[in-house]
């Protein structure tokens, strides 16, 4: 079963990691006065669903296996307020919430599989919990990819393969060690 878990657990990881590194790389292009800009009135900005994500990650994954994922300290709905702040602290709070989600999933062990969590007094099996939180991670990634280009002034580098350019991409990677994850 360790063997399982292990391949599990890295599986979870590198995707965690993958996430992160889209974010990081959209909201890298991003001016301070596009991180706070909503494409319409009703839409969230970048730095609205990088705070939401900070607040849920660090109300999930915090003592994830002993207390419910809701915490009582948590208030969701300021969450999808303005954030006050600068830059800096906004990353630095999301930092906090990522780094408490990569943790807790690193420390888990074989036995902790078998554990029910709850969240919003719903009960979890800690791989369930764990699908939820890479799940709900991977739906504001993409928002934040789609919002970072609608409010982007100027040319964005592109995260994954450019419009049109999937055959190039397909020739310079194909059958080679970097199309089978060996890099080069």
């Amino acid at each position: 079963m360790s063997d399982d878990h292990d391949l599990w657990i890295a599986a979870t990881t590198e995707m965690i990691r993958s996430h992160r590194r889209m974010i990081d790389a959209a909201i890298t292009q991003l001016s301070d006065q596009e991180m706070h800009m909503r494409p319409s009135p009703d839409m969230n900005s970048v730095a609205v669903i990088l705070r939401h994500l900070a607040g849920n990650l660090q109300s999930r994954w915090t003592d994830f296996l002993t207390t419910d994922g809701e915490k009582p300290t948590r208030d969701r709905d300021a969450e999808f307020q303005d954030w006050d702040g600068d830059r800096a602290s906004l990353i630095d709070y999301f930092d906090a919430g990522w780094q408490l989600f990569t943790a807790t999933i690193l420390s888990l062990q074989p036995e902790d599989m078998t554990r029910t969590v709850l969240i919003r007094g719903e009960a979890h099996s800690v791989p369930k919990a764990i699908i939820r939180g890479v799940t709900h991670v991977a739906y504001h990634a993409g928002q934040i990819m789609q919002t970072a280009r609608a409010v982007h002034q100027g040319e964005w580098q592109w995260l994954t393969i450019a419009p049109g350019q999937s055959q190039q991409h397909n020739a310079s990677t194909w059958g080679t060690g970097r199309s089978r994850g060996g890099g080069g």
